[in-house]
């Protein structure tokens, strides 16, 4: 992850594609030790590629990902299809509260520990 980090914020600063080196030079004013296998291969991924369509990319892969996340991503680009999103994921919500409650009741059997 530090190595797409460093080589995001070596594209920030207007390289349109950084090498192994501006990597290095990065994380070496951080502190941290770089691994050249680990470099070569972020490099070798990203070489001849713009980074807004791997974040584009990454977005559409996130959005399949079954998460408590997806359901805020897929509201915020759906538009519209975020009024029918909200009470859905407060009808799940409230669900999942009731079988806690339910459970709950189970665990002291009828009695209390301090009766």
């Amino acid at each position: 992850m530090r190595y797409v980090a460093a080589y995001l914020l070596a594209a920030l600063s207007g390289k349109d594609s950084p090498n192994a080196a501006d990597i290095k030079k990065i994380l070496d004013s951080v502190g941290i030790e770089a691994d050249d296998t680990r470099l070569d291969k972020v490099v070798s991924e990203l070489s001849g590629k713009s980074v807004e369509d791997v974040i584009a990319q990454g977005y559409g892969k996130l959005a399949s990902v079954p998460s408590g996340g997806a359901v805020a991503v897929a509201a915020s680009a759906g538009g519209s299809g975020a009024g029918a999103a909200a009470p859905a994921a407060a009808a799940e919500e409230k669900k999942e509260e009731k079988k806690e409650e339910s459970e709950e009741s189970d665990d002291d059997m009828g009695f209390g520990l301090f009766d």
